[in-house]
């Protein structure tokens, strides 16, 4: 309860804050307007929207007193939705009237300086500087319009705009029979932020499908905490194909670690069930534990780790444990959640040749246009999306099939990687 207030009480300031400077911005706007019910409509509305979306944080803050469902990374993402949505834009008009405000403070303190007071202003000056800050609010109105739109299709469309992303690798180490080889690689599925919208996953089905992959690979992060997640899941999900094989491994969320249970032997339970999840749906998870892939009797090793994360993320991978079975092999894949690993135990530390990792999602939020690469994740994670080169060892970080937290993506779409050896 304690806890809660701690947490409703600074927003609750920060949005009566956002909120009066951006009514104090719209409110000489609203004072054009000829017709007086659609005027007072509106600035009903305005604050209507602040009273719901703050309502909405009560509610679930004293309404849900602990994770304990699927259901609550839903709510909680409704109401990261309508937050962003409507004071992102307005951090953006504030701008221009705070921009207003600081130019009255700069005109007043060179009227001081000049000797001159309020009442020498002329009527004229003064609608001048009327007409000015008019310019400026809706000029900031304009502008705000911008993070409004691409959150609002973030949320809607962008989530489910799933891109295709290729590389072509060449390794003198690979053997003959394995050139050619096409891997696919979805990572993050974070099965109940979907909400049960199984038509619009099944339509990502289909496009990695269209990709025949020869081996299809899951990074991990399967579902956000609990195995009820994957309920109704499974029709669609078994409908992923490759020639050889599909193998998995587990990430950070699938251990059930952002919940409290009942008793440890109700977190096993769930760990459990999202293990033989992977089995329905025809993967085999590799448990720190290396697979052989063989063709026409030459063989190369894949290998995959349990979850390792910098804290506080678990650390249950063993890379020693899982390479056993690999030593010898000229080839190695390597397969771990999270991109940090790499830099830790991988490179530089092993001969694997290949690492595929995924865990930063890109933030669901970033640039990648005309030679530009960013994304506020890169901050914490240096290697967050795509290809890294070391000398001859490779890592690809996909940048998520699904999402949490924000239920939306902007300018990082979800991905499917398609990686073919030469």
């Amino acid at each position: 309860m304690r806890a809660s207030i701690f947490l409703l009480i600074p927003l609750f300031i920060f949005m009566l804050l956002v909120d009066f400077y951006t009514y104090r911005g719209i409110k000489p706007l609203l004072a054009k307007l000829r017709n007086k019910f659609i005027k007072q409509s509106l600035s009903i509305l305005f604050w209507a929207i602040s009273v719901l979306v703050f309502g909405g944080f009560c509610l679930f803050m004293f309404g849900i007193k602990h994770v304990k469902q699927s259901e609550a990374y839903i709510y909680a993402g409704y109401l990261v939705a309508a937050f962003a949505l409507f004071y992102f834009p307005k951090f953006v008009f504030i701008v221009f009237v705070l921009l207003k405000d600081i130019q009255l403070i700069f005109q007043k303190i060179f009227n001081w300086i000049k000797g001159k007071r309020k009442k020498d202003l002329s009527q004229n000056n003064s609608g001048r500087k009327m007409e000015r800050a008019e310019f400026l609010y809706q000029m900031g109105l304009v502008l705000a319009a911008v993070p409004f739109a691409s959150i609002l299709y973030g949320v809607t469309k962008g989530k489910f705009n799933y891109r295709v992303m290729r590389e072509n690798l060449t390794f003198n180490n690979l053997p003959k029979s394995f050139k050619g080889l096409k891997i696919v690689q979805i990572s993050d599925m974070h099965l109940g932020s979907f909400n049960k919208k199984f038509d619009h996953v099944a339509k990502a089905v289909e496009l990695i499908n269209e990709q025949e992959p020869d081996i299809l690979l899951f990074t991990g992060d399967l579902v956000n905490n609990f195995a009820e997640e994957t309920d109704g899941w499974a029709p669609v999900l078994s409908q992923l194909k490759a020639k050889i094989g599909k193998y998995s491994v587990l990430g950070n969320h699938d251990y059930g670690d952002y919940s409290e249970w009942e008793s440890a032997a109700a977190k096993e339970k769930n760990l459990a069930a999202i293990k033989k999840f992977h089995q329905k749906i025809g993967f085999r998870l590799l448990l720190n534990e290396t697979e052989t892939l063989s063709i026409n009797g030459e063989e190369i090793a894949l290998i995959g780790v349990e979850n390792w994360g910098k804290p506080p993320f678990p650390q249950h991978g063993d890379l020693q444990k899982a390479s056993i079975e690999a030593q010898g092999q000229p080839f190695k894949i390597l397969m771990s959640h999270d991109p940090s690993h790499w830099d830790a135990e991988v490179l530089e530390s092993t001969d694997i040749d290949l690492t595929f990792a995924g865990h930063t999602h890109g933030m669901q939020f970033g640039i990648e246009r005309a030679g530009i690469k960013w994304s506020p994740v890169q901050y914490k994670y240096p290697r967050w999306g795509g290809l890294y080169r070391e000398k001859k060892q490779f890592l690809y970080v996909n940048r998520g099939f699904g999402y949490i937290g924000f239920p939306g993506r902007i300018g990082m779409p979800p991905e499917i990687t398609v990686v073919e050896l030469t």
